[in-house]
């Protein structure tokens, strides 16, 4: 392993999402991880989230039964972290709580990741990011005045959701190396979406935000903070929220349109003048005429067009892996570079590899295989 995190090692249940996202983070500057998946998933077919699943490892095991059991507390017992991402209470239930697991390594840090949380009237619901974002108060922020529109799975899932588990067991595992003494994490998404609208609370309080969609400085209602459509049907993003960027994007559009930030009653005329300006021409040619430092416009790329853009060429903020273009890792490290991703490790993938690794004989891998307690793909066999 090379990167920042080479000396780290994390074990995590298999699940969609924030867990295996999460994975991807870690996995990717380093770190071993391994993901322990259910068995009905070898080989058959890729997993809607497939990508997320690079730079890790994959056991698959059937954790019901007590061998399988067995398996997840060895291969805990030398880790620095593990992850379940089942509902509250599931885990005890197959025996790989908290409790039990850090009896043979008590340095472990035991990371729960779920939607509502441990405790709360809701913390036994079923539920998927739009209904956690809803929740904590950011999908009424996101969409248009007439209704919320859920900004893809982002805010929950990914950025509430495993960005917070990451930064949560690096900060558990960088404490526990010192004391000796691992913790249980409580990492839910409907906090993480809270957190994530911090700004917008303290703009509430200030008075300075409006509790409504469609009527503020960052939701599409200032004339200098949103998207424009061009002549070809694409769209143009404005964020000249300074004067002075502001100024540089008027003389470039050639028009003369009030700023009015301290006006949010002019604004709508202030949009509807510039709509029609930049319906004047296309998409290419408005980025040739505003490519400057201070405008702030860019076009609206779509995901096949992003990769292509020179700015990102230029980064190679985008890499092929496995055949699939996919953005890199991030972020960048002078020093300590980490190796690129490996392919996406999809359930069981890994199997023999990580027994024999755990310190199973054949005989003993071959019982678990012929018994079915645990599987190994057929594509990397």
């Amino acid at each position: 392993m090379t990167g920042p995190l080479a000396d780290v090692r994390i074990v995590m249940m298999g699940g969609l999402g924030p867990a295996p996202f999460c994975g991807m983070l870690l996995g990717d500057l380093g770190a071993d991880v391994v993901r322990v998946d259910p068995i009905p998933g070898v080989d058959d077919g890729l997993p809607i989230d497939y990508t997320v699943r690079r730079s890790q490892r994959s056991l698959a095991a059937d954790v019901k039964d007590p061998r399988g059991r067995e398996l997840v507390h060895r291969l805990a017992a030398d880790a620095d972290a593990f992850v379940d991402v089942y509902r509250p209470g599931v885990a005890e239930r197959l025996g790989i709580g908290p409790d039990a697991l850090r009896e043979r390594n008590r340095r472990l840090v035991y990371a729960r990741m779920t939607g509502y949380g441990q405790d709360g009237p809701l913390a036994g619901h079923a539920g998927h990011d739009i209904n956690y974002i809803a929740l904590a108060g950011a999908l009424h922020g996101i969409g248009t005045a007439e209704s919320p529109i859920p900004p893809l799975n982002l805010v929950g899932d990914y950025g509430g959701g495993g960005m917070l588990l990451a930064v949560g067991l690096l900060s558990a595992i960088l404490e526990a190396r010192g004391s000796g003494e691992g913790q249980v994490l409580d990492v839910a998404m409907v906090d993480g979406a809270a957190t994530l609208m911090a700004p917008y609370f303290g703009m509430v309080a200030a008075g300075t935000w409006r509790d409504h969609r469609g009527d503020n400085l960052l939701d599409g209602a200032a004339h200098f903070y949103g998207t424009y459509a061009t002549a070809d049907g694409a769209h143009i993003a404005v964020g000249a929220m300074e004067r002075k960027f502001y100024a540089e994007l008027c003389d470039r559009l050639d028009v003369d349109v009030p700023h009015d930030d301290d006006h949010p009653a002019t604004w709508a005329a202030h949009r509807a003048k510039l709509a029609a300006r930049f319906a004047e021409k296309t998409r290419e040619e408005w980025e040739r005429i505003l490519d400057s430092p201070g405008c702030c416009a860019t076009p609206v790329l779509s995901l096949a067009e992003a990769p292509r853009h020179p700015h990102l060429a230029a980064r190679r903020t985008f890499i092929d892996v496995d055949g699939v273009t996919q953005p890199a890792p991030a972020p960048r490290f002078s020093r300590t570079a980490p190796a690129a991703p490996s392919a996406p490790a999809l359930p069981g993938d890994h199997t023999l590899a990580l027994l024999r690794e755990a310190g199973l004989n054949t005989q003993a891998i071959a019982e678990l295989v012929d018994s079915g307690v645990v599987a190994q793909s057929k594509r990397r066999r």
